[in-house]
């Protein structure tokens, strides 16, 4: 066992996005520009990800949209494509993380979730990815008013649900969200693909 394992967690805490469903604006995006500068140049100053986080913490989507418009009048439609197509930009379950999940909650292992997400675009994922409502509990962010990695985040989760950050495993594909995680006690796994997650689960002994 790795020697920086000092305990075993008994409860595992999964991401979502980039852990068990693929995420990626620029799946959308290919459809409607020709070429791929154009779209890192729109990601990066248009749609870009402080603009998206804004959104995970709580922002109406209406209002938003409305703003990147009066900025960028001339990308009107990419802009309404970010709301009105979010589901193109998922692409599906990653197979090998929702067969784990499945393994995991088949053993009696609790299972949640805490995610940077909206919870309209939640709701959605979950009617297509029915293996989202079956957590024992979820922490939205969108729905607090905070983001990962603010540690304040995985505070509310522990005091939500009773749980002690020693005996909870926390995975996710961000290196901050992981470290803010690991700083208050939780164990950690950086999330780059199911084989090795299924690795550290074995080092954790959850599977």
């Amino acid at each position: 066992m790795n020697p920086m394992v000092s305990h075993s967690p008994s409860i595992v805490v999964f991401d979502i996005g980039n852990v068990l469903i693929h995420w990626d604006p620029k799946r959308l995006y290919r459809d409607l520009f020709d070429h791929p500068a154009k779209i890192d140049w729109f990601l990066a100053n248009v749609c870009h990800s402080a603009w998206n986080l804004d959104l995970d913490r709580g922002r109406l989507w209406s209002e938003a949209i409305a703003e990147r418009i009066a900025s960028f009048p001339e990308y009107e439609a990419e802009i309404r494509a970010y709301d009105e197509r979010w589901d193109d930009m998922v692409a599906g379950a990653i197979e090998g993380s929702v067969a784990l999940l499945e393994k995991l909650r088949a053993a009696g292992v609790p299972l949640y979730a805490i995610t940077n997400f909206s919870r309209v675009k939640f709701d959605l994922a979950a009617k297509r990815f029915p293996f989202l409502s079956e957590f024992r509990g979820v922490i939205v962010s969108s729905d607090e008013g905070l983001v990962k990695p603010d540690p304040a985040i995985f505070e509310l989760f522990l005091k939500r649900f009773g749980l002690t950050a020693h005996d909870c495993l926390f995975i996710d594909d961000s290196a901050a969200n992981v470290e803010s995680a690991g700083r208050l006690g939780l164990a950690t796994h950086h999330f780059r693909d199911p084989e090795a997650l299924a690795a550290a689960l074995r080092e954790h002994k959850l599977a």
